[in-house]
């Protein structure tokens, strides 16, 4: 792996499991790759090793075992499981800094710690639905897909955040279309497959059944599916969303289309709950996460688990290295 710039990773709320996780890491560095963290050192746990830089770059200067810090003061203390609108306006500023740098080339990449919305919104009047669409603003306004992976699974949900009954209607041949081209275009550049293998998924139980359970497989999903292999592109479907996620099915293909947030992520979570990475497609910077929340219900107690900030941190890193080499 070469990487000439280390990353950026923000603190996410401060309430939540971020700074535990991230001083844990550094507690235990065994190759993990250069990274500066961006936050306020007093909300780490108490012992936590850190030293301020001014630039990124002397991330690469700071011994191991010790956290290199761009310190963004907070305008309150952070007590573990209770978040504070008060923080919700430099929580944003976090993301918007890592940003930066990042559009600046100074940072290989971010990978964010886990925000929570409702604190956000009740503190500064957030107005997005997460993460991945506030990025996306912030390159100004993107098309984006989020992708979710593991080792063995990469999914990615053609809609996202949004009521279950609202599914059929949200889904349209541009945006579906859309999705399809952003995960190939990843497939190829971020993770080194010059043809990636796409399979799709039906929305409809036994993807409609010839029509009998549904038709949006019929009227939608197969005629673009059929439009995109005469194009070239290695496609497959609409397939029964209950029979492609065994082992036998998963090393048939490369990524998943899902139709919706949980046909995505409760095969993924299922597999590999702690390690699962969140992909953000589309951006003009790379941006990974961990897969899981600010778990405000255990913050402070040293339980949290690392092991999914640390693969955000390697798949970024990882995405980085294949960039750089291929430039």
């Amino acid at each position: 792996m070469c990487m000439t710039r280390p990353l950026a990773l923000t603190c996410g709320d401060p309430a939540g499991i971020g700074p535990e996780l991230v001083a844990r890491l550094i507690a235990d560095p065994a190759a993990l790759p250069p990274f500066v963290w961006i936050g306020d050192p007093t909300h780490l746990p108490a012992g936590t090793s850190w030293q301020a830089v001014d630039d990124p770059s002397a991330a690469a200067h700071i011994p191991p075992g010790t956290l290199p810090v761009m310190p963004l003061p907070f305008p309150a203390p952070a007590p573990p499981g209770r978040p504070d609108p008060a923080n919700a306006a430099t929580i944003i500023a976090a993301i918007d800094r890592a940003v930066a740098l990042a559009r600046a080339g100074r940072v290989a990449g971010l990978v964010t710690a886990p925000i929570n919305k409702a604190a956000l919104i009740a503190g500064a009047g957030f107005t997005f639905p997460g993460h991945t669409e506030y990025l996306a603003h912030l390159a100004g306004d993107v098309p984006v897909a989020m992708m979710l992976a593991c080792e063995g699974l990469r999914v990615v949900p053609a809609t996202i955040h949004i009521p279950l009954a609202q599914v059929p209607r949200q889904l349209t041949r541009e945006g579906l279309e859309q999705t399809i081209r952003l995960t190939e275009a990843a497939l190829k550049r971020d993770f080194g497959l010059p043809r990636p293998r796409i399979a799709v998924a039906g929305l409809n139980p036994h993807a409609g059944e010839s029509g009998t359970m549904g038709r949006e497989e019929i009227t939608l999903i197969a005629p673009l599916i059929a439009t995109l292999r005469a194009g070239g592109m290695a496609i497959t479907g609409p397939l029964p969303a209950d029979t492609l996620f065994h082992p036998a099915a998963r090393a048939r293909h490369d990524a998943v289309i899902c139709m919706y947030h949980d046909q995505a992520l409760i095969p993924l979570k299922t597999i590999d709950f702690a390690g699962g990475v969140n992909i953000t497609l589309g951006l003009p910077f790379i941006r990974t996460s961990p897969d899981h929340g600010t778990a405000y219900d255990i913050a402070g107690r040293g339980i949290a688990d690392p092991a999914s900030l640390r693969a955000a941190l390697h798949m970024a890193a990882s995405m980085a290295a294949r960039r750089a080499s291929s430039a």
